[in-house]
């Protein structure tokens, strides 16, 4: 299974992500993709296999990734103070890969319905979304 994990601004929410990752899934490659070079480096420091920075990296690694993991502001054009662009908003919604998004509600981006959990919650969130997918979880569209 490739894992891709997309962040922006510092990379805080990708370091933390990559962190329980590699914590709960030994043996699973990890790409982390930064739109800046800070967030890159944040999560190569938590543990990722590979690093690459901006929107042709997100392009590239999106077609090849089986999971895509990240802020929903990934999927949304000029989110994330304006680090996502709309090239990378499509590359990341047109994968083939099962997205697993993070809730956060910022940058003028707010989902309604959604518990307001710390993100240590929604990280454990995460990981058991991915064991379910490694079980054979692979759920349709609804």
């Amino acid at each position: 299974m490739d894992i891709l994990v997309i962040d922006a601004q510092g990379g805080g929410i990708g370091r933390q992500i990559i962190t329980a990752l590699k914590k709960n899934f030994t043996g699973q490659t990890v790409t982390a993709v930064g739109t800046n070079s800070a967030a890159t480096s944040a999560m190569l420091k938590a543990g990722a296999d590979y690093g690459a920075t901006g929107e042709n990296a997100v392009a590239v690694c999106s077609r090849k990734a089986d999971i895509i993991i990240g802020p929903i502001g990934i999927v949304i054009a000029d989110s994330l103070l304006g680090e996502i662009t709309p090239g990378m908003a499509a590359a990341v919604g047109q994968s083939r890969a099962k997205r697993i998004l993070i809730p956060v509600n910022h940058c003028d981006n707010y989902i309604v319905g959604v518990p307001d959990l710390t993100l240590a919650k929604l990280i454990d969130g995460v990981v058991a979304k991915i064991k379910s997918l490694e079980r054979g979880g692979m759920d349709g569209c609804v």
